[in-house]
C-alpha cells in the first residue's frame, strides 16, 4: 500500500501521524507543502475527498488568514484555493492520501481509517 502525506516536519501532529505510518509499514511519499504547495487543482480534490469547504482546511489563525480577509464570506471556492496555493501555511496538516481517499492527521490515528 502506498500513501501520500502532505506534511510540515516542524509540526507535532504531522510528525506522530508519518511515525504512525511508518509503524504500519507503508509506502510513503512525503510532500513538505510549506516548500511544495499543492495546485489549486490537486487541492480542490483534496477537499472533495476530505468532504470539506475551504475554510474548513485552513489555519485560521495564521496571519494571512486575517490579512487577506479570508473570512470575508463573499470570497469564492477558488479565491480561497489560491490563497492556501499561494500562502500553504493556511493549510491544515498533515493530509494523509491513500486510494483515492483522504484524511486529516487530526488527531493521527484519524488516517487509519483510509489505510
Amino acid at each position: 500500500m502506498s500513501v501520500t502525506i502532505y506534511h510540515n516536519p516542524r509540526c507535532s501532529k504531522s510528525r506522530q501521524t508519518l511515525a504512525l505510518l511508518q509503524d504500519k509499514g507503508v509506502e510513503i511519499e512525503i510532500v513538505e507543502y510549506l516548500t511544495t504547495p499543492p495546485d489549486a487543482a490537486t487541492l480542490a480534490g483534496i477537499l472533495d475527498k476530505l468532504g470539506l469547504q475551504p475554510r474548513g482546511l485552513m489555519r485560521r489563525k495564521e496571519a494571512p488568514f486575517k490579512d487577506l480577509g479570508l473570512a470575508d464570506e463573499a470570497k469564492s471556492r477558488d479565491a480561497l484555493i489560491q490563497a492556501m496555493v499561494d500562502n500553504p501555511i493556511l493549510i491544515e496538516r498533515p493530509i494523509v492520501l491513500s486510494g483515492g481517499k483522504a484524511a486529516l492527521g487530526r488527531p493521527p490515528e484519524a488516517v487509519l481509517e483510509i489505510l
